[in-house]
């Protein structure tokens, strides 16, 4: 089979709905795809099914993780498989120098075994173009969010978005569509610039705290801790927050719920609420991406 990926030997550990989608280009691409942790598969020419990682590792040169990557447990993001999926040292041992391990994101666990063992780590999650097409899958679920949670519109009311980064302002711009009243808070001023030329009045974390009781509902973007309790002690008592950090997000979840304020983690959106087109912005990236680590070799 042809393709840019002919004669690479691919092993993909975990996933959900989006790495079936990548599953099925790589193929396309000519790839050997040895399969771990991702369901029930159709096996069909280039791909084969294993039940253990270490299996499914041996012999292959580029290692696939989902995009949530590894807990600090070493347990894969796998929840299309029936039981937990470990990626143990015995498996990173199976792992030569020098082979591109591809993941969304690496928590510790992950990076120290790529240190330990020279692999080529790349994190895709924080890619200009990953994080920006992801964005809009991001912003439509925080938005769907906010509609099935608040008992007004969001047209007419008060959005807060905390980080004018990729997703926040994607968020800013569908908020606004919809005839929210956005407002922007960013420690950068040449981000509050650009909120200002989309016309949004842009404040820093420092003065949040005086204005923050305006808000319906706020957006943070953050993976800082922001919503500290005495801001979210000045917030009205109806707010609904949403938090699209990477876990463990920027609020302080259990003085929301000591607070009475409606506060909810909301990470990797794109993945729950639009698979498929998260699914093919990896098809999209990855083959590229592979090509381009295989050729450091």
């Amino acid at each position: 089979m042809g393709g840019m990926l002919a004669g690479t030997r691919v092993a993909m550990l975990g996933g959900d709905a989006r790495e079936v989608i990548l599953l099925e280009e790589l193929l396309r691409q000519g790839a050997e795809v040895r399969v771990a942790g991702l369901g029930d598969l159709p096996e069909g020419e280039g791909c084969t099914s294993w039940e253990d990682p270490l299996a499914a590792v041996q012999g292959a040169g580029v290692i696939i993780l989902p995009v949530p990557g590894v807990n600090a447990k070493g347990m894969i993001h796998a929840p299309r498989t029936r039981q937990p999926l470990y990626f143990t040292r015995e498996v990173a041992g199976a792992i030569p120098a020098g082979t591109p391990v591809l993941v969304g994101v690496a928590r510790a666990y992950l990076k120290d075994m790529a240190a330990e063992r020279g692999w080529q780590l790349v994190e895709t999650a924080e890619m200009d173009e990953m994080a920006i097409l992801n964005s809009i899958p991001t912003a439509e679920g925080a938005i769907m969010l906010a509609m099935q949670e608040l008992p007004i519109t969001l047209h007419g009311c008060e959005a807060f978005v905390l980080g004018l980064g990729r997703t926040g302002f994607t968020l800013a711009r569908m908020l606004a569509g919809v005839g929210a009243r956005v407002t922007v808070i960013d420690r950068g001023a040449a981000d509050r610039a650009r909120a200002y030329a989309e016309g949004w009045p842009a404040f820093t974390f420092t003065e949040l705290a005086a204005i923050v009781e305006g808000a319906d509902v706020i957006f943070n973007t953050v993976p800082a801790p922001v919503l500290t309790g005495e801001l979210l002690a000045r917030t009205k008592p109806g707010v609904l927050i949403i938090d699209l950090a990477a876990d463990p997000g920027g609020t302080d979840f259990t003085a929301a719920a000591a607070l009475q304020r409606r506060a909810m983690l909301a990470p990797g959106l794109p993945g729950k609420v639009a698979p498929r087109t998260a699914g093919q912005i990896l098809a999209r990236l990855y083959p590229a991406l592979i090509v381009k680590c295989l050729e450091r070799l």
